[in-house]
């Protein structure tokens, strides 16, 4: 552990309410899936059963959130656009379950605060590096802030590549077609240490950033892996 992450020694405290909600509409969120679509999990046995970790998403939709919080095998928490808390409906559901709400492009200290106890306290966090939506299945190019995180808390990082999860999801379920729903599970794996000052810092997280997403476009199809298709953000220069 880095001195910067032993500063953080306050727990990361889950209300009991949270728990009882969690405990309640997972189960509800499971069975909706299997009712409306046709799921497919891979790689369950890549989860640590205990510990801290990041878990790593790929961010099409909306409906990333939900599908890994009902599937995942114990209750992560969630790093989720701020703007969730302020829409009818999505409110509701995020002021119960909990969770980290960030301005989406713009740096948040308490952001990082909020995620380092929560690592601290030895829960798992979902996090999209993305930063935001893509709504089509390529991937964007992450932002460093993952690997700020990890910098400052060196826990596992585990990969996951969502299928499905299109903004036309609920339209084609109730017209009855019952689309797949993905959700395919990497190894663990740790970044590098990022070393240097300055301009080769900042570079040295937005290659480990671009790392974490390839680790997730392994997992993906061709269509969903966007500008990580080909791996050229990572190749070594010649």
């Amino acid at each position: 552990m880095t001195d910067s992450a032993q500063s953080y020694q306050t727990d990361y405290e889950i209300p009991v309410r949270v728990r009882l909600f969690r405990a309640l509409i997972r189960p509800l969120f499971r069975l909706i899936f299997y009712v409306i679509c046709r799921v497919r999990i891979t790689g369950r046995e890549n989860v640590p059963k205990r510990g801290a970790y990041l878990i790593v998403i790929n961010h099409v939709s909306l409906y990333e959130a939900p599908f890994i919080l009902a599937f995942w095998p114990h209750a992560p928490e969630v790093v989720g656009a701020v703007e969730i808390w302020s829409k009818p409906g999505q409110s509701t559901l995020a002021r119960l379950y909990g969770g980290i709400p960030v301005h989406r492009g713009q740096y948040d200290r308490k952001v990082f605060d909020m995620a380092l106890k929560v690592l601290k306290s030895d829960h798992p966090l979902v996090i999209a590096p993305e930063g935001g939506r893509s709504h089509t299945p390529g991937m964007h190019r992450a932002q460093p802030g993952i690997s700020y995180l990890v910098e400052m808390m060196p826990v596992p990082v585990i990969p996951v590549g969502i299928v499905g999860t299109t903004d036309d999801l609920m339209d084609k379920a109730l017209h009855g077609k019952k689309p797949w729903i993905e959700m395919h599970i990497g190894k663990p794996f740790r970044l590098p240490l990022v070393e240097g000052k300055g301009e080769a810092r900042r570079e040295g997280r937005q290659y480990n950033a671009d790392l974490v997403m390839e680790q997730i476009a392994q997992l993906l199809p061709e269509e969903y892996r966007g500008v990580y298709g080909n791996n050229q953000l990572t190749k070594p220069q010649a």
